[in-house]
């Protein structure tokens, strides 16, 4: 790895490994669910104006990073890297959606294909997802791509 890319600790860092020390990370998510903002806006000093923009960057990143991650799952090639990025995204909230078997709901999927069936009761159920959708804790990020059944 060339010299430039690595990233040099800091003196006196706890992890020269590059991850974020337990209590710096828990830190950050109390900020960005904003458990943190209410005890930190109570100190005499510390602004409101400073927490809430200091927050809204916060939210502003996590955003820009999980769109990030989305574009790197979407055009990873290994099954491995794809699996490593939805264990990290869910460990944040955001979560995989794959309605396979379930019935299809237009306000949280988009078709994007039928599939014949002669069983009455497949029809209207989601026979294979094509593209993963995500979920952010409950609010829709991105519908999945679904395959439908539908009765000949």
């Amino acid at each position: 790895m060339p010299s430039w890319f690595r990233r040099e600790p800091e003196a006196g860092a706890d992890d020269p490994t590059g991850e974020i020390p337990g209590a710096s990370l828990a830190k950050l998510i109390e900020e960005a669910d904003g458990t943190a903002a209410a005890a930190d806006a109570s100190k005499s000093d510390v602004s409101s104006g400073v927490v809430t923009s200091e927050l809204e960057r916060a939210l502003s990143d996590r955003q820009a990073l999980i769109q990030l991650c989305l574009y790197a799952l979407d055009r990873a090639r290994s099954g491995g890297v794809v699996e490593r990025l939805e264990q990290g995204l869910a460990g944040i909230g955001v979560t995989a959606v794959r309605p396979d078997g379930q019935r299809f709901d237009p306000a949280v999927h988009e078709a994007g294909g039928a599939v014949a069936t002669d069983d009455p009761a497949l029809d209207g159920l989601v026979a294979e997802t094509e593209v993963v959708g995500f979920n952010d804790h409950d609010r829709l990020l991105r519908p999945p791509i679904v395959t439908v059944y539908t009765k000949r």
